[in-house]
């Protein structure tokens, strides 16, 4: 039984050594498969292979019905950001190192996708972030995130102070390094080192995560992702908006960091059988030493 994706986009990690074989390996197993191939430009362009269609995200978005990604997190979130719009489902083979969302593992990869495109997965939907930043009442910048927008003193500036709002409620002004809102997505990886909760994906919420307060309680805490948060820099120097650590904007004193959920979600597709624990019991290695 042939797949049941025509025409499968396929998105690789070029920067990892022998990324060129790799991903001519994986194409070649898609077509015996009956997929239709095209690679995504910026990969086809750092690896060199050239005997494939390329397609722009947008140009996937519109021929392609499934992106296939060959490396770890960072690449699977850069190219889910852009095609989520377009409703195009991910699957992600892990060539990375903790591989929370890019869960298949490449010595395995065949007996693990030759059930997957025969229609046989757990589809995943995880709602992203919008954000912008305000100065006065002119917007002066804007970013989809994934899994955390994060604010951020300078490297070698001290504390910043920030004004944090929930639904245009005042919650408190914070002296600390910085400050995460994270998704479920990104509560297991920056909002997780800090100190934050783990979140389920099925949990419509966000997690606001303090980096090194100065009043230890100040704690994380759990919000709706219904609503909005604002965090304007009160004071300090150099600080800085992330976005996925992908984008940056630099702040100035009363700038407004505005984060809304985004219309679009992020599809992803997992075996069949695909556990969020199993992931997490692997990849933060629980139960180790337990007999």
């Amino acid at each position: 039984m042939k797949s049941q994706f025509r025409h499968v986009a396929l998105i690789g990690k070029y920067q990892a050594q022998g990324s060129r074989s790799v991903l001519e390996d994986i194409a070649q197993f898609l077509g015996t498969q009956g997929c239709e191939v095209a690679l995504e430009q910026d990969t086809a362009r750092n690896t060199g292979l050239s005997q494939f269609p390329t397609l722009d995200a947008a140009g996937i978005g519109a021929q392609c019905d499934l992106a296939l990604v060959v490396g770890g997190d960072g690449t699977m979130l850069g190219i889910g950001r852009l095609l989520a719009q377009f409703g195009v489902p991910v699957v992600g083979i892990n060539q990375g190192r903790l591989g929370f969302i890019t869960d298949i593992a490449f010595e395995d990869y065949q007996n693990t996708l030759e059930p997957m495109l025969r229609g046989e997965f757990e589809e995943d939907r995880r709602w992203m972030m919008k954000a912008k930043v305000m100065r006065g009442g002119d917007c002066v910048f804007t970013a989809t995130a994934m899994n955390d927008v994060v604010v951020n003193r300078g490297a070698t500036s001290g504390m910043v102070e920030l004004r944090v709002e929930v639904d245009g409620r005042f919650v408190a002004n914070q002296r600390a390094d910085g400050l995460i809102i994270a998704s479920p997505t990104g509560s297991t990886a920056y909002a997780l080192s800090a100190g934050g909760p783990l979140l389920h994906p099925s949990i419509a919420g966000w997690v606001l995560v303090p980096i090194a307060p100065h009043t230890l309680s100040n704690r994380p805490i759990v919000l709706s992702d219904a609503g909005e948060i604002a965090i304007e820099l009160v004071a300090g120097r150099d600080a800085s908006a992330s976005f996925d650590m992908q984008s940056l904007a630099s702040l100035l004193h009363g700038d407004r960091i505005i984060v809304r959920r985004s219309e679009f979600q992020m599809r992803f597709l997992h075996p069949k059988g695909w556990s969020y624990f199993d992931t997490l019991r692997k990849k933060l290695h629980w139960n180790e030493g337990v007999a």
